[in-house]
């Protein structure tokens, strides 16, 4: 479905620094079980010279997930403080030779982790609470003050980036609007003091519209999808089939060893993605046992 990089295969497959962190002195935790992704970073500090002497991480998600909380210990460690805490999603992307556009969030989840353990450690409340109002995506619990933060730090242009950085408008797209928003009042802020800002896409202010496409054709674009994904499932002594299709909400049933895996959220994760891309539209990916009763 993506391409990985050596790099990121091989810091999944053998993570460093994976497990609990005796002592550790500085604890960051972001992200949920719910949404699919969860890390917590444990950090060891020395508290005469504020380097961190030992990093470790514990994380619930997918295989980018994994690789980008290895890459982060692996990066921070012998780091001071300040140092470290200019780390960048960017940096640890960069440091796995690349992620797909789709799993950058990943990253950022690890650039958030390495704050939280920072203000942990130094006594501090790290903003993890939303304000009122301030909550954008409810589907994944992303606030205003992130998906600005994101927009700015990798000069992103659209709400399918923001989605790739963040998660924000990947489930029921109601944040849509929102999301275009923040993005046109980030562009208005633009350019920086004594620096021009390169040429941004247009942001088309209309709700994104689903193709023409009639429900035979578009059954056919998911069948589609899920044949190209179903090799990997069967590998893996699992399979995957649909079972209806409900406006943008497509409901499907994983079979086999697919069948109450942990790892469920990230392939349901992965395989709406694929329909986005494939059918051109913003749709839900959700278990069979999703589907509102219907009246008899």
């Amino acid at each position: 479905m993506w391409e990985y990089s050596e790099k990121v295969r091989e810091h999944f497959f053998h993570p460093r620094n994976s497990g609990p962190l005796e002592k550790a002195n500085g604890v960051g935790d972001v992200g949920s079980i719910q949404c699919g992704d969860a890390l917590r970073l444990m950090l060891r500090i020395n508290p005469d010279t504020d380097v961190i002497e030992e990093a470790k991480f514990q994380t619930f998600g997918c295989g980018s997930a994994i690789a980008s909380s290895s890459a982060l210990t692996e990066i921070v460690k012998g780091m001071p403080l300040d140092e470290a805490l200019a780390v960048s999603n960017q940096d640890i992307a960069d440091y796995l030779d690349g992620l797909p556009p789709e799993k950058m969030h990943c990253s950022v989840m690890g650039r958030e982790a390495l704050q939280a353990a920072i203000a942990n450690y130094r006594g501090e409340t790290w903003r993890d609470e939303h304000e009122e109002g301030a909550l954008v995506c409810k589907c994944f619990a992303v606030d205003a003050v992130l998906i600005e933060d994101v927009i700015k730090a990798n000069n992103l242009h659209t709400v399918e980036e923001v989605t790739f950085y963040t998660k924000a408008g990947g489930g029921c797209a109601s944040c849509h609007e929102s999301i275009e928003e923040i993005l046109a009042n980030v562009k208005a802020g633009r350019p920086g003091p004594g620096e021009a800002s390169p040429p941004m896409k247009p942001i088309d202010p209309r709700p994104a519209a689903a193709p023409r496409l009639t429900l035979v054709q578009r059954i056919h674009k998911i069948e589609e999808v899920l044949e190209e994904v179903r090799p990997a499932l069967i590998r893996d002594r699992g399979d995957v089939e649909l079972v209806e299709v409900q406006g943008r909400n497509i409901y499907v049933n994983l079979k086999g060893a697919c069948t109450g895996c942990m790892m469920e959220a990230a392939t349901l994760g992965g395989i709406q993605q694929k329909m986005i891309e494939t059918l051109g539209e913003l749709v839900q990916v959700l278990p069979a046992s999703y589907m509102p009763a219907t009246e008899t």
